[in-house]
């Protein structure tokens, strides 16, 4: 029985998979079952941080692998411990909680919000207010945080305690906060809600809000993290520090990770028992985003990733058929004057460019070593794919 077959009859249908069986993969170049080669411009969503089996990443988790490849959380992990110092030496939060996921930092957020409003104010202010057409992972609570309709079904009753407020409308926000409010989650860039770069004055005034309220102010920077929009941290564009970072995908170049940050007021809110989790902080994975960390927190790479989203913008702004192109660094969204963007993926897919939507979006969050060479030849899939629709 062949993989597709495989997966089809023992694994449940919760993806919509296009039609390729990928077996290996070196740099942005993928391969499938049949040796058919794709270039990648997708990262697992993300993930490949520095595409397929970058040589140094691949080293820093077989030695790891090989030397202890799990403990329990009741012990002190090097790879750990050294993967959250690098986290708090590189930006102003003062302690990491690790998770497995992008979703199990959010949830983590979430507790450290309620937990610090709780031990401060007392019970009953615990209310959190998120934006509209936001995305924060699929747990039943992550879910409730995320400000979409279309994900507020079949699972009930979801998590209570959510309300959701206009992005770029400072007044929506203010008409949400009421004296239970705790916290604001936000993406400074709405990925999965369409690639939506927020208004920086917007961002700003919620943070100005947050201080006035004593209201902590959450980023969710699980997507535009670690590089992605040009900066190791996507809230650095638009100046301001939050109280409380979610991290994940690229942080662990290929290998499942998440990690909530948090700044000195926040520090000692979780206690033993407050929170953990099997996995989290696993030394083979942290191994991983500490070598991912030593490439990526270089000012010289990161100023190489903005020139790239801006060749890469320019390139696709000359394409026939492209209606317009937001991006911030590698994290690119790209309107099409017709067409349905998912048909257009499966298209590209066919014709060897792995690419992803987001809303009514062609979505690029390609390897941040990606080349201009590869960058000019993903633009020339794209624009035979969309000419030959």
């Amino acid at each position: 029985m062949n993989t597709k077959n495989q997966d089809k009859n023992y694994i449940m249908h919760t993806y919509g998979r296009y039609d390729v069986a990928l077996k290996e993969g070196k740099g942005c170049y993928a391969y499938d079952e049949d040796g058919k080669k794709y270039l990648d411009v997708s990262s697992g969503i993300g993930v490949n941080s520095l595409g397929y089996c970058d040589e140094g990443w691949v080293k820093a988790v077989t030695e790891q692998a090989s030397s202890i490849q799990h403990m329990s959380n009741y012990f002190y992990s090097p790879q750990t411990s050294k993967l959250a110092e690098t986290l708090c030496s590189l930006t102003p939060f003062t302690k990491v909680c690790f998770g497995n996921s992008g979703a199990e930092a959010n949830e983590c957020a979430i507790k450290l919000a309620r937990k610090y409003s709780f031990d401060k104010y007392g019970k009953g202010r615990s209310e959190i207010i998120s934006l509209n057409n936001s995305f924060h992972g699929r747990t039943v609570t992550t879910l409730s945080a995320t400000g979409q309709d279309v994900f507020h079904n079949y699972f009930f009753p979801f998590t209570e305690g959510f309300s959701y407020a206009e992005a770029n409308d400072i007044e929506s926000v203010k008409a949400k906060i009421t004296d239970k409010t705790c916290a604001v989650l936000i993406e400074c860039v709405q990925g999965e809600g369409g690639v939506n770069i927020l208004n920086k004055d917007f961002v700003k005034e919620v943070r100005n809000l947050c201080d006035e309220k004593d209201i902590l102010l959450i980023v969710d920077e699980v997507q535009t993290g670690i590089g992605r929009t040009g900066k190791l941290f996507c809230y650095e564009n638009f100046n301001i520090v939050p109280d409380i970072i979610t991290v994940a995908k690229g942080l662990g170049g290929g290998l499942p990770i998440g990690a909530c940050l948090c700044t000195q007021k926040l520090e000692n809110v979780m206690q033993p028992s407050t929170h953990g989790t099997t996995f989290g902080g696993n030394p083979v994975v942290c191994a991983g985003a500490n070598y991912v960390l030593s490439v990526v927190a270089n000012e010289d790479f990161l100023n190489e990733v903005n020139k790239k989203g801006d060749y890469l913008k320019e390139k696709l702004l000359k394409i026939n058929g492209v209606k317009s192109v937001r991006n911030l660094g590698l994290m690119v969204g790209i309107e099409l004057e017709k067409g349905d963007a998912h048909q257009i993926a499966v298209k590209c897919v066919e014709n060897g460019l792995l690419i992803i939507t987001a809303k009514s979006l062609l979505r690029m969050l390609p390897p941040l070593n990606i080349s201009y060479k590869e960058i000019d030849e993903a633009v020339e899939i794209l624009e035979k794919t969309i000419r030959e629709e």
